[in-house]
């Protein structure tokens, strides 16, 4: 297999954070209960890779070892539970909220992949990340409220950041070896699963909803799941964790944007200079990252 990235890995990032950006605007749109949004995007996911995986990479499945397939399962279920969290906490506090909240995960991934691979970020980068992360607090920060239903919403959202950034370490740990068709197929399916038997012990009702729904459900599997966390597992052969993380504070933009044109909430000053202060923070990190890798 050669190591050679057929994509700029940089581009797909990017490309990666775009399709995510659509995530809380779907949630937000569907009128499911947040485990079923999380189940059917998880299950459909799994449901459109498989055949691709079984078809054409048995042989990379066939490969794993005991230890790499207990690896991935983990990784499924940080996943799993990152959705629902995050989905629930989308019913109690601000688009804006949510997602600066979530988007708070370099914190725990830099710290994790200091402490698990004793990656070394320089000075720079972690000043660019810095300012990132207080871009997404800035435009945040008008929204958080301390009590009530949208501060259960906050801590829901930060327990979901904590959750993807397990998720992100530990595929970065297996990405170095493992193809992504077998990472996938492993880490989705635990995830189904460990949501589909979730949703069966809570009795909730599987359908019927909407055909909005369904195909909001699918939208979520296909923009943000393959094209949005699937590039971001292709990535994760050839960048740090910690870089894609911090990326991934872009999110909060493309959020921002979606929500103002489809829910008329509608970005404010503040926001729009924690976007500024995103987006330098992300040119600072990613170049300064680039160069030293």
């Amino acid at each position: 297999m050669s190591d050679k990235p057929i994509v700029n890995p940089n581009l797909a990032v990017l490309g990666g954070v775009f399709a995510v950006s659509f995530s809380a605007l779907f949630v937000r749109l569907a009128t499911a209960p947040a485990m079923i949004i999380a189940t059917y995007r998880l299950l459909f996911t799994f449901l459109i890779l498989a055949p691709f995986t079984l078809l054409r990479h048995r042989s990379d499945l066939r490969a794993l070892t005991g230890r790499e397939k207990g690896l991935a399962m983990a990784s499924g279920v940080c996943l799993a539970l990152h959705f629902v969290t995050w989905f629930t906490s989308l019913r109690y506090t601000s688009i804006a909220s949510s997602v600066v909240l979530v988007t708070i995960q370099p914190v725990f991934v830099v710290l994790g992949s200091w402490v698990f691979f004793r990656e070394r970020i320089g000075r720079m980068a972690m000043m660019g990340g810095a300012l990132a992360l207080t871009g997404s607090i800035v435009i945040g920060a008008s929204d958080f409220q301390m009590g009530g239903d949208a501060f259960w919403g906050d801590l829901l959202a930060l327990a979901a950041a904590v959750m993807v950034s397990g998720y992100l370490l530990i595929g970065r740990r297996l990405r170095s070896g493992v193809s992504l068709p077998a990472y996938t197929f492993v880490t989705y399916g635990s995830s189904s699963l460990v949501l589909v038997l979730a949703s069966l012990a809570s009795r909730t009702s599987f359908y019927p909803y909407p055909t909005t729904d369904w195909l909001l459900f699918l939208g979520l599997a296909v923009v943000c799941t393959i094209l949005g966390h699937t590039v971001f597992n292709w990535v994760l052969r050839y960048v740090q964790a910690s870089v894609i993380a911090v990326s991934v504070l872009g999110e909060p933009l493309g959020a921002i944007v979606w929500a103002a044109l489809f829910l008329k909430e509608y970005p404010t000053t503040r926001q729009a200079v924690g976007a500024a202060c995103i987006f330098g923070g992300l040119y600072l990190f990613t170049r300064v990252a680039a160069r030293n890798r």
